[in-house]
Protein backbone atom coordinates (compact mmCIF):
# COMPACT_ATOMS: atom_id res chain seq x y z
CA UNK A 1 0.00 0.00 0.00
CA UNK A 2 1.12 3.56 -0.94
CA UNK A 3 0.26 6.67 0.43
CA UNK A 4 1.48 10.32 0.08
CA UNK A 5 4.86 11.17 2.61
CA UNK A 6 6.79 13.73 3.06
CA UNK A 7 10.78 13.50 2.86
CA UNK A 8 10.50 9.98 2.42
CA UNK A 9 10.81 7.11 -0.36
CA UNK A 10 8.62 3.67 -0.31
CA UNK A 11 10.79 0.92 -0.17
CA UNK A 12 11.08 -2.58 2.19
CA UNK A 13 12.57 -3.24 4.68
CA UNK A 14 16.55 -2.86 4.01
CA UNK A 15 20.14 -2.96 5.47
CA UNK A 16 21.04 0.73 7.07
CA UNK A 17 20.99 3.63 4.67
CA UNK A 18 24.72 3.86 2.85
CA UNK A 19 25.43 0.30 3.59
CA UNK A 20 27.86 -1.00 0.79
CA UNK A 21 27.70 -4.57 0.86
CA UNK A 22 30.33 -6.93 -0.46
CA UNK A 23 28.85 -10.48 0.39
CA UNK A 24 25.87 -11.66 1.82
CA UNK A 25 25.72 -14.96 3.53
CA UNK A 26 23.16 -16.89 4.49
CA UNK A 27 22.37 -20.37 6.81
CA UNK A 28 18.91 -20.90 7.84
CA UNK A 29 17.56 -23.69 10.08
CA UNK A 30 13.84 -24.30 10.92
CA UNK A 31 12.40 -21.25 9.14
CA UNK A 32 12.56 -18.64 11.90
CA UNK A 33 14.17 -15.76 10.96
CA UNK A 34 16.77 -14.21 13.56
CA UNK A 35 18.91 -10.83 13.32
CA UNK A 36 22.13 -10.16 15.20
CA UNK A 37 24.03 -12.71 16.62
CA UNK A 38 22.16 -16.27 17.45
CA UNK A 39 20.31 -16.65 20.52
CA UNK A 40 20.49 -20.16 22.23
CA UNK A 41 17.71 -22.37 21.13
CA UNK A 42 16.03 -20.26 18.62
CA UNK A 43 16.34 -21.12 14.82
CA UNK A 44 18.45 -19.18 13.32
CA UNK A 45 18.84 -17.31 9.83
CA UNK A 46 22.15 -15.28 9.92
CA UNK A 47 22.84 -12.41 7.61
CA UNK A 48 26.52 -10.93 7.01
CA UNK A 49 26.88 -7.66 5.45
CA UNK A 50 30.89 -7.09 5.18
CA UNK A 51 31.34 -3.27 5.33
CA UNK A 52 27.92 -2.36 6.66
CA UNK A 53 26.27 -2.89 10.36
CA UNK A 54 23.47 -5.45 8.92
CA UNK A 55 19.68 -4.78 9.41
CA UNK A 56 17.21 -6.78 9.46
CA UNK A 57 16.56 -9.23 5.92
CA UNK A 58 13.65 -8.27 3.67
CA UNK A 59 10.51 -9.43 5.50
CA UNK A 60 8.18 -12.13 3.42
CA UNK A 61 7.49 -11.95 -0.09
CA UNK A 62 4.44 -13.37 -0.24
CA UNK A 63 2.23 -11.61 -2.54
CA UNK A 64 0.61 -8.13 -0.53
CA UNK A 65 -2.59 -8.84 -2.03
CA UNK A 66 -5.24 -6.28 -2.09
CA UNK A 67 -7.19 -5.44 0.46
CA UNK A 68 -11.16 -3.67 0.56
CA UNK A 69 -11.34 -0.38 1.33
CA UNK A 70 -10.80 0.16 5.08
CA UNK A 71 -13.88 1.62 6.71
CA UNK A 72 -12.30 3.79 9.10
CA UNK A 73 -8.03 4.66 9.11
CA UNK A 74 -6.21 6.27 11.76
CA UNK A 75 -2.01 7.08 12.81
CA UNK A 76 -0.21 6.46 15.93
CA UNK A 77 3.34 7.57 17.09
CA UNK A 78 4.61 8.63 20.72
CA UNK A 79 7.68 10.00 21.50
CA UNK A 80 7.46 13.25 19.87
CA UNK A 81 8.66 16.62 21.33
CA UNK A 82 8.98 20.12 18.81
CA UNK A 83 11.92 19.07 16.74
CA UNK A 84 11.44 19.31 13.08
CA UNK A 85 11.10 15.66 12.46
CA UNK A 86 7.87 15.84 15.28
CA UNK A 87 6.46 18.55 13.01
CA UNK A 88 7.02 16.89 9.72
CA UNK A 89 5.41 13.53 11.56
CA UNK A 90 2.49 15.99 12.88
CA UNK A 91 1.85 17.10 9.07
CA UNK A 92 1.90 13.66 7.98
CA UNK A 93 -1.29 12.74 9.93
CA UNK A 94 -3.81 14.35 7.75
CA UNK A 95 -2.61 13.17 4.69
CA UNK A 96 -2.63 9.79 5.55
CA UNK A 97 -6.74 10.04 5.51
CA UNK A 98 -6.38 9.42 9.51
CA UNK A 99 -9.70 9.94 11.24
CA UNK A 100 -7.96 10.54 14.42
CA UNK A 101 -3.99 10.01 15.57
CA UNK A 102 -3.05 8.28 18.63
CA UNK A 103 -0.36 9.72 21.16
CA UNK A 104 1.81 7.25 22.73
CA UNK A 105 3.56 8.83 25.54
CA UNK A 106 6.30 11.33 25.70
CA UNK A 107 4.78 14.22 24.59
CA UNK A 108 6.56 17.78 24.34
CA UNK A 109 9.65 17.27 26.55
CA UNK A 110 9.24 20.73 27.59
CA UNK A 111 8.96 22.33 31.01
CA UNK A 112 6.19 22.49 33.08
CA UNK A 113 3.63 25.60 31.96
CA UNK A 114 4.68 25.37 27.79
CA UNK A 115 1.78 22.35 27.58
CA UNK A 116 -0.21 25.03 25.73
CA UNK A 117 2.28 25.74 23.72
CA UNK A 118 2.88 22.05 22.95
CA UNK A 119 -0.75 21.71 22.24
CA UNK A 120 -0.65 24.61 19.69
CA UNK A 121 2.28 23.29 17.95
CA UNK A 122 0.06 20.12 17.47
CA UNK A 123 -2.64 21.35 16.54
CA UNK A 124 -0.94 23.94 13.57
CA UNK A 125 0.12 20.37 12.15
CA UNK A 126 -3.11 18.19 12.25
CA UNK A 127 -5.82 20.87 12.48
CA UNK A 128 -8.17 22.81 15.41
CA UNK A 129 -10.44 20.36 16.79
CA UNK A 130 -8.75 16.65 15.55
CA UNK A 131 -9.30 14.09 17.42
CA UNK A 132 -5.82 13.52 18.85
CA UNK A 133 -6.20 11.25 21.45
CA UNK A 134 -3.37 10.79 24.56
CA UNK A 135 -2.39 8.38 26.48
CA UNK A 136 0.59 9.02 29.24
CA UNK A 137 3.80 8.60 29.23
CA UNK A 138 6.25 8.72 31.68
CA UNK A 139 7.75 12.21 30.58
CA UNK A 140 4.82 13.80 31.36
CA UNK A 141 2.91 11.20 34.17
CA UNK A 142 4.03 12.64 37.23
CA UNK A 143 4.94 16.28 35.58
CA UNK A 144 8.55 16.18 34.81
CA UNK A 145 7.92 17.37 31.40
CA UNK A 146 4.62 19.14 31.78
CA UNK A 147 1.55 16.81 33.21
CA UNK A 148 -0.84 14.92 31.53
CA UNK A 149 -3.61 16.50 33.24
CA UNK A 150 -2.85 19.74 31.73
CA UNK A 151 -1.84 18.44 28.19
CA UNK A 152 -5.44 16.68 28.21
CA UNK A 153 -7.06 20.10 29.02
CA UNK A 154 -5.99 21.45 25.66
CA UNK A 155 -5.86 17.98 23.35
CA UNK A 156 -9.39 16.76 25.24
CA UNK A 157 -11.02 13.52 24.43
CA UNK A 158 -12.77 13.99 21.13
CA UNK A 159 -13.99 10.43 20.50
CA UNK A 160 -17.43 9.78 21.66
CA UNK A 161 -18.32 7.15 24.15
CA UNK A 162 -15.08 6.77 25.96
CA UNK A 163 -14.91 4.54 29.15
CA UNK A 164 -12.56 5.45 31.81
CA UNK A 165 -10.15 7.79 32.67
CA UNK A 166 -8.91 9.90 29.14
CA UNK A 167 -5.29 9.54 28.84
CA UNK A 168 -4.62 6.87 31.15
CA UNK A 169 -6.81 4.26 31.52
CA UNK A 170 -9.98 4.16 28.85
CA UNK A 171 -11.68 2.33 25.99
CA UNK A 172 -13.20 3.37 22.83
CA UNK A 173 -15.00 1.65 20.44
CA UNK A 174 -14.57 3.38 16.90
CA UNK A 175 -16.78 4.20 14.84
CA UNK A 176 -19.19 4.98 17.53
CA UNK A 177 -22.18 4.21 15.93
CA UNK A 178 -20.80 0.78 13.97
CA UNK A 179 -17.46 -0.23 16.01
CA UNK A 180 -15.10 -1.66 14.12
CA UNK A 181 -12.27 -1.62 16.98
CA UNK A 182 -12.38 -1.42 20.45
CA UNK A 183 -8.79 0.97 21.40
CA UNK A 184 -8.34 -0.06 24.70
CA UNK A 185 -5.71 2.03 26.22
CA UNK A 186 -3.24 1.52 29.26
CA UNK A 187 -0.54 2.86 31.85
CA UNK A 188 1.56 -0.30 32.81
CA UNK A 189 4.78 0.57 34.20
CA UNK A 190 3.57 4.22 34.32
CA UNK A 191 4.30 6.53 37.77
CA UNK A 192 1.49 9.08 38.06
CA UNK A 193 0.89 11.84 40.74
CA UNK A 194 -0.64 8.69 42.89
CA UNK A 195 2.12 6.06 42.54
CA UNK A 196 3.33 3.48 40.09
CA UNK A 197 0.23 1.54 38.20
CA UNK A 198 0.31 -1.90 38.52
CA UNK A 199 -1.42 -4.23 36.13
CA UNK A 200 0.13 -7.11 38.06
CA UNK A 201 -1.80 -10.65 38.00
CA UNK A 202 -4.91 -10.18 40.41
CA UNK A 203 -4.81 -6.29 40.00
CA UNK A 204 -7.71 -4.27 39.62
CA UNK A 205 -5.97 -2.50 36.56
CA UNK A 206 -5.01 -6.36 35.04
CA UNK A 207 -9.34 -7.70 35.50
CA UNK A 208 -10.38 -4.02 33.78
CA UNK A 209 -8.18 -4.33 30.84
CA UNK A 210 -9.27 -8.32 30.31
CA UNK A 211 -13.19 -7.11 30.72
CA UNK A 212 -11.84 -4.32 28.06
CA UNK A 213 -11.12 -7.09 25.49
CA UNK A 214 -13.20 -9.79 25.89
CA UNK A 215 -16.57 -7.23 26.26
CA UNK A 216 -15.59 -6.31 23.13
CA UNK A 217 -15.58 -9.82 21.56
CA UNK A 218 -18.77 -10.37 23.48
CA UNK A 219 -20.20 -7.17 21.78
CA UNK A 220 -19.09 -8.82 18.14
CA UNK A 221 -16.62 -6.01 17.80
CA UNK A 222 -14.12 -7.22 14.84
CA UNK A 223 -11.03 -5.65 16.60
CA UNK A 224 -8.85 -4.83 19.70
CA UNK A 225 -6.22 -2.50 19.46
CA UNK A 226 -4.52 -2.02 22.77
CA UNK A 227 -1.92 1.10 23.25
CA UNK A 228 0.19 1.90 26.25
CA UNK A 229 3.29 4.02 26.35
CA UNK A 230 6.15 1.15 27.44
CA UNK A 231 6.59 -2.09 25.58
CA UNK A 232 7.50 -5.40 27.22
CA UNK A 233 8.89 -6.78 24.40
CA UNK A 234 12.04 -4.84 22.30
CA UNK A 235 15.45 -4.78 21.08
CA UNK A 236 16.51 -0.94 22.18
CA UNK A 237 17.57 0.04 25.81
CA UNK A 238 14.70 -0.99 28.05
CA UNK A 239 13.65 -4.02 30.49
CA UNK A 240 10.15 -4.92 30.32
CA UNK A 241 9.10 -1.94 33.05
CA UNK A 242 4.93 -2.95 32.23
CA UNK A 243 5.58 -6.88 33.24
CA UNK A 244 5.30 -9.82 31.88
CA UNK A 245 2.11 -10.25 33.48
CA UNK A 246 -0.23 -7.77 31.34
CA UNK A 247 1.96 -8.54 28.30
CA UNK A 248 0.98 -12.32 28.66
CA UNK A 249 -2.99 -10.99 29.47
CA UNK A 250 -2.76 -9.55 26.35
CA UNK A 251 -2.11 -12.20 24.39
CA UNK A 252 -4.38 -14.79 26.63
CA UNK A 253 -7.43 -12.39 25.84
CA UNK A 254 -6.44 -11.98 22.11
CA UNK A 255 -5.99 -8.68 21.97
CA UNK A 256 -4.73 -8.20 17.81
CA UNK A 257 -2.37 -6.01 18.18
CA UNK A 258 -0.47 -3.74 20.60
CA UNK A 259 1.05 -0.17 19.98
CA UNK A 260 3.86 1.23 22.03
CA UNK A 261 6.41 4.13 22.51
CA UNK A 262 8.88 4.89 24.84
CA UNK A 263 11.67 2.98 22.42
CA UNK A 264 12.92 5.84 20.13
CA UNK A 265 12.38 3.38 17.10
CA UNK A 266 10.10 0.92 15.24
CA UNK A 267 10.23 -2.52 15.81
CA UNK A 268 7.38 -5.17 15.03
CA UNK A 269 7.30 -8.65 16.12
CA UNK A 270 5.85 -11.67 14.77
CA UNK A 271 2.43 -12.63 15.55
CA UNK A 272 2.93 -14.54 19.19
CA UNK A 273 0.92 -16.74 21.32
CA UNK A 274 0.63 -19.32 24.21
CA UNK A 275 0.26 -22.81 23.19
CA UNK A 276 1.26 -26.23 24.86
CA UNK A 277 5.02 -24.95 24.66
CA UNK A 278 4.84 -21.27 25.28
CA UNK A 279 3.44 -20.55 28.03
CA UNK A 280 4.40 -16.99 28.38
CA UNK A 281 6.13 -14.57 25.94
CA UNK A 282 8.05 -12.79 29.23
CA UNK A 283 11.45 -11.66 28.03
CA UNK A 284 13.02 -14.01 30.11
CA UNK A 285 10.99 -17.12 28.52
CA UNK A 286 11.98 -16.77 25.02
CA UNK A 287 11.39 -19.75 22.82
CA UNK A 288 10.51 -19.95 19.03
CA UNK A 289 6.92 -21.73 20.05
CA UNK A 290 5.75 -18.81 20.43
CA UNK A 291 5.84 -17.55 17.30
CA UNK A 292 3.27 -18.47 15.28
CA UNK A 293 3.67 -16.40 11.81
CA UNK A 294 6.80 -14.36 11.21
CA UNK A 295 5.62 -13.42 7.79
CA UNK A 296 3.38 -10.52 6.94
CA UNK A 297 0.20 -11.99 6.20
CA UNK A 298 -1.71 -13.22 9.71
CA UNK A 299 -4.75 -14.28 10.26
CA UNK A 300 -6.76 -13.22 12.87
CA UNK A 301 -7.05 -15.21 16.40
CA UNK A 302 -3.57 -17.03 16.00
CA UNK A 303 -1.74 -14.52 18.04
CA UNK A 304 -1.03 -10.93 18.41
CA UNK A 305 1.72 -8.26 17.31
CA UNK A 306 3.44 -6.02 19.06
CA UNK A 307 4.55 -2.68 17.17
CA UNK A 308 6.75 -0.21 18.97
CA UNK A 309 6.80 3.59 16.98
CA UNK A 310 8.94 6.10 19.24
CA UNK A 311 9.67 7.75 16.10
CA UNK A 312 7.62 10.99 16.35
CA UNK A 313 10.21 13.28 16.12
CA UNK A 314 12.45 12.59 19.10
CA UNK A 315 16.35 11.84 18.12
CA UNK A 316 15.74 8.36 17.73
CA UNK A 317 18.47 5.57 18.82
CA UNK A 318 19.77 2.36 17.96
CA UNK A 319 18.61 -0.82 17.56
CA UNK A 320 20.54 -3.62 19.77
CA UNK A 321 20.85 -6.42 16.88
CA UNK A 322 22.16 -8.68 19.51
CA UNK A 323 19.45 -8.33 21.99
CA UNK A 324 18.08 -11.60 23.81
CA UNK A 325 14.53 -10.92 22.44
CA UNK A 326 15.09 -10.01 19.36
CA UNK A 327 14.36 -13.79 17.95
CA UNK A 328 10.72 -12.54 18.24
CA UNK A 329 10.91 -9.36 15.68
CA UNK A 330 10.52 -9.14 12.11
CA UNK A 331 10.59 -5.57 11.49
CA UNK A 332 12.97 -2.53 12.88
CA UNK A 333 14.11 0.63 12.33
CA UNK A 334 16.35 3.03 14.49
CA UNK A 335 19.55 5.69 14.65
CA UNK A 336 22.36 3.29 13.09
CA UNK A 337 19.49 0.80 10.85
CA UNK A 338 17.67 2.66 8.36
CA UNK A 339 16.99 5.55 10.82
CA UNK A 340 13.17 7.06 10.01
CA UNK A 341 10.82 9.29 11.77
CA UNK A 342 7.08 8.48 11.12
CA UNK A 343 3.78 7.29 11.83
CA UNK A 344 1.86 3.65 12.12
CA UNK A 345 -1.55 3.90 9.85
CA UNK A 346 -3.88 1.48 11.00
CA UNK A 347 -6.84 0.99 8.34
CA UNK A 348 -10.13 -1.25 10.06
CA UNK A 349 -12.77 -3.04 7.85
CA UNK A 350 -14.44 -6.03 8.70
CA UNK A 351 -12.55 -8.24 6.81
CA UNK A 352 -9.02 -6.80 7.31
CA UNK A 353 -6.64 -4.96 9.87
CA UNK A 354 -4.17 -3.42 7.28
CA UNK A 355 -0.87 -1.60 9.25
CA UNK A 356 1.64 0.56 7.17
CA UNK A 357 4.30 2.39 9.00
CA UNK A 358 4.94 5.55 6.97
CA UNK A 359 7.81 7.28 7.06
CA UNK A 360 7.79 11.45 7.20
CA UNK A 361 11.93 11.87 7.43
CA UNK A 362 13.72 9.16 5.98
CA UNK A 363 12.88 6.12 3.84
CA UNK A 364 12.03 2.90 6.49
CA UNK A 365 8.76 1.00 5.56
CA UNK A 366 7.08 -1.60 7.00
CA UNK A 367 3.74 -2.87 6.27
CA UNK A 368 1.72 -6.03 7.09
CA UNK A 369 -1.93 -7.39 7.42
CA UNK A 370 -4.31 -9.45 9.82
CA UNK A 371 -6.90 -11.27 8.08
CA UNK A 372 -10.84 -11.56 10.08
CA UNK A 373 -11.22 -15.23 10.03
CA UNK A 374 -15.28 -14.81 10.11
CA UNK A 375 -16.27 -11.52 8.39
CA UNK A 376 -20.25 -13.07 8.47
CA UNK A 377 -21.43 -11.60 11.35
CA UNK A 378 -23.91 -8.48 11.06
CA UNK A 379 -21.85 -5.39 12.19
CA UNK A 380 -22.41 -3.78 15.87
CA UNK A 381 -24.99 -0.96 15.70
CA UNK A 382 -24.98 1.32 18.56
Amino acid sequence: MQYPVSGGRGGRLSASSGATATAVVQLSMVGVRHRGSAASGLGVTVILLIGACAGPPAPDQRAFEEQPAAGIAFTASGDIGSTPEAGATLAQVPVLGAEFHIALGDLSYGDPGEEPAWCEFVTGQVGAGFPFQLIAGNHESDGLDGHIDTFAECLPERLPGMVGEYARQYYVDVPADAPLARLVMISPGITFDDGPWSYADGSERSAWTRRAIEGARTSGIPWVIVGMHKPCLSVGNYECDPGPEIADLLVAAGADLVISGHEHLYQRTAQLGHGPRCESIAPDEITVDCIVDDGDRLEQGAGTVFATVGTGGTALRDVHFDDREAGYFVAWSGANAEPSWGNLRVGLSRSSLDVDFVPAVGAFTDEFGIAAVDTSSEPVDR
